[in-house]
């Protein structure tokens, strides 16, 4: 046991290439096997292992009312920072557990899911390290993976890479509620959306999502927590950025990102981290970034428990999956929808919320409800719906969501299955026709 502790708290300031990482990972998992549990999500071009490594009370499985979180990085090969400094966090969250109060409360209401590099091939491939550019930014098939998801505002035609539907089955398959991906050549924290049209504010050089104010807030949490980020200084003349965020749109137009995909199909806000100036800096710089990182990594993992969570039963108290549960006005054109276990987890800003649960073919329930900051508490305002009209024995039916969603119906007053303009149109043109 001795020799496995000291194995996995023997980690260096330096960059860790794919066997180093592994053995790592491994030897935490058998240091921590209680705490941790380690899982590859898939291969990439060359047939590496996607690692993530799972840190929580329940490390192996969703556990009811504790929301999933989750860090990537190394997307952009080249991009090395936020390899290295997940390596460290992990290293930080092991050793802290059971010692530090509050890293041992975060770790006991939070299932954290850290995955240090989406893209070991463009890493490997990276033989030169370069502040600006390097081919190592694409994967092994000559793609840029943050450009490779599905858009929600156009068709994007690039095919599909395996670390994409790698991530692309996690997302579906977990029930994550807040995530970063961290990235280098800048210093800021960009969220969503990247992409847009006149309905979000394109013209006006900004596309907003339902969700803006909290984007905003997410953003700011790990700029104020960074050591220099909130500076907003960017890393030349030319680039500042107040406050040390930027919306996606605003800084510049990306089709197919990764965190767009994340808050329209996935249900989860995700933000991009911009860690360092130099893509991919000497090793021997490594220890202050995570010096810089370090708090603001921890208070960004705080905030998935922002906002209102719980469950929606039957008569029973059987759990409803695909039952819609939003805020009302702010709908999201793919509905966010329960679980397979009946929950539910909407991130909001402390304040007064009207909250919509809908099971499609079924009369509305509504709560007002007074939400406070519970991200110290480590635990979201709990607000379970039981719909005693419905039982195990209907089946309803499961709310439409488009494979390419344009943001056309923002402006409508809610996600329940309701008649959209164009039907009250046609409506209104029969109804004269037939008189």
């Amino acid at each position: 046991i001795i020799c496995l502790v000291s194995a996995a708290a023997a980690l260096d300031f330096k960059y860790h290439h794919t066997e180093e990482l592994e053995k790592y990972l491994k030897g935490v998992h058998a240091a921590f096997p209680s705490l941790t549990h380690l899982y590859s999500i898939g291969r990439s071009v060359e047939g590496r292992d996607l690692w993530v490594l799972v840190l929580g009370r329940f490390p192996t499985h969703h556990k009811i009312g504790i929301p999933e979180f989750k860090y990537v990085a190394n997307m952009h090969g080249d991009e090395t920072v936020g390899r290295e400094i997940l390596l460290h966090l992990i290293d930080f969250l092991v050793t802290s557990y059971g010692h530090d109060p509050v890293i041992t409360r975060l770790l006991n209401n939070t299932r954290v899911h850290i995955m240090p590099t989406m893209n070991p091939d463009g890493f490997e491939a990276t033989k030169v390290p370069d502040c600006f550019y390097t081919r190592g930014r694409y994967n092994k098939n000559g793609e840029d993976l943050n450009r490779n998801f599905p858009d929600a505002f156009e068709n994007n035609s690039a095919s599909i890479q395996p670390e994409t539907r790698a991530v692309m089955d996690w997302i579906k398959n977990e029930t994550f509620v807040l995530s970063a991906n961290l990235h280098g050549g800048a210093l800021v924290a960009s969220y969503t959306f990247d992409n847009g049209n006149p309905v979000t504010g394109s013209l006006n050089g900004y596309s907003k999502s339902p969700d803006d104010d909290v984007f905003i807030h997410l953003a700011k949490t790990y700029s104020s927590n960074h050591a220099s980020m909130y500076k907003g200084m960017g890393c030349d003349n030319r680039q500042t950025f107040p406050g040390g965020i930027t919306n996606g749109y605003s800084w510049y137009q990306l089709e197919g990102g990764m965190q767009d995909y994340n808050y329209v199909w996935g249900q989860c806000f995700e933000i991009t981290l911009e860690l360092s100036c130099c893509k991919y800096p000497p090793a021997d710089q490594l220890e202050k970034f995570w010096r810089d990182n370090k708090v603001a990594l921890i208070e960004y993992i705080k905030q998935v428990h922002l906002g209102v969570k719980g469950q929606v039963t039957d008569k029973n108290g059987n759990p409803i999956p695909n039952a819609i549960v939003e805020a009302k006005g702010r709908p999201h054109v793919c509905p966010y929808r329960t679980n397979e276990q009946g929950e539910y987890f909407l991130l909001l800003l402390p304040g007064t919320y009207v909250i919509n649960a809908t099971v499609p073919g079924f009369k509305s329930m509504l709560k007002t409800l007074e939400i406070p900051d519970n991200t110290g508490n480590f635990s979201a305002l709990k607000q379970d719906f039981s719909f005693p009209e419905v039982s195990d024995k209907i089946r309803s039916r499961v709310a439409s969501c488009p494979k390419i969603p344009l943001y056309q119906e923002l402006t409508r007053a809610s996600a329940a299955a309701k008649p959209t303009i164009h039907i009250l149109v046609l409506m209104a043109v029969m109804l004269v026709i037939f008189k």
